[in-house]
């Protein structure tokens, strides 16, 4: 019966072990590999594959996109760019960091180079400034509703603590019980193959002597 908890709670150990595997892993992968990339390309938006994420801050999308959506983006040629896209760009008006979100509803060519003329579906006028073609990020594919909330969660010192320090304590705890465990069972077959070794040469040790007796019996 304690062999069949024991079981029980190591498959149950097991499952939950895997599952913090499989959502952990790829997460720390994601984060440490953009959070590296920030830092050798300070001037550049840190992407995998060309693929990278951006959390929505405002309402200036709405309703396709919504303040708190977490939303994926591809890097893009500003050749590769049409009218009625939704694209990421570094804020012509802004400190040069910002990144905005905004619809092109016209491109503009001015002494051979590029523009966008951008607009926020739920504002009542166009962006003040052209955006430059050298301003552009990327161009918004999908969107995650309300996960941009569980992002800006995950990068506070709390969230940082429940979201990656908790699970890296709990996936260590779980291998540490599972070794116990696993010890625990194999020494517990080997002390049964032990005792029924011992059982064994008992045995044969009480028919030899059966069989001593017997003969000595005989011969008298």
């Amino acid at each position: 019966m304690a062999k069949e908890r024991t079981s029980t709670a190591h498959k149950i150990l097991t499952i939950v072990g895997t599952v913090l595997c499989v959502i952990l892993i790829p997460i720390l992968l994601i984060n440490v590999t953009l959070i590296a990339k920030s830092y050798i390309n300070k001037d550049e938006v840190p992407s995998i594959g060309g693929t990278f994420p951006l959390i929505v801050l405002t309402d200036s999308m709405y309703p396709e996109i919504e303040s708190g959506d977490l939303i994926i983006c591809n890097t893009a040629e500003a050749e590769d760019i049409k009218e009625k896209d939704v694209i990421c760009f570094f804020d012509p008006a802004g400190n040069g960091t910002s990144i905005v979100t905004h619809r092109v509803v016209e491109i503009v060519e001015e002494n051979g180079e590029v523009f966008f003329r951008t607009r926020g579906d739920n504002n009542n006028t166009e962006d003040k400034e052209l955006v430059p073609a050298e301003n552009l990020v990327g161009v918004y594919k999908v969107r995650i509703a309300g996960a941009g909330h569980i992002a800006m969660f995950m990068q506070s010192t709390t969230g940082l603590i429940i979201c990656v320090v908790l699970p890296i304590i709990l996936l260590v705890g779980y291998d540490i019980v599972r070794r116990r465990i696993y010890e625990k069972n194999k020494q517990s077959d080997t002390d049964a193959l032990l005792a029924e070794l011992e059982a064994l040469r008992a045995e044969k040790a009480e028919k030899e002597k059966a069989t001593a007796n017997s003969t000595d019996a005989s011969d008298s």
